[in-house]
């Protein structure tokens, strides 16, 4: 089974910050308070940020896409 990362889809975030608070390795920010970034090498890809989010601004794809 392939790894998976989350990935924010920026046209859709509206940086509400939800997931940020949900992510359990810190690996979200909103550094521009225009929407979320994902940093892939600390996403375990566990999917949380994905269901907590409102917009449903962020999936899970196979790492590396």
């Amino acid at each position: 089974m392939a790894k998976r990362k989350a990935a924010v889809h920026i046209r859709e975030c509206v940086a509400c910050g939800c997931c940020i608070k949900v992510c359990p390795k810190n690996a979200i920010a909103v550094p521009r308070g225009i929407y979320a970034e994902i940093n892939e090498d600390l996403c375990v890809g566990c999917g949380k940020c994905a269901k907590e989010c409102p917009a449903s601004a962020i999936t899970l794809e196979a790492a590396g896409q």
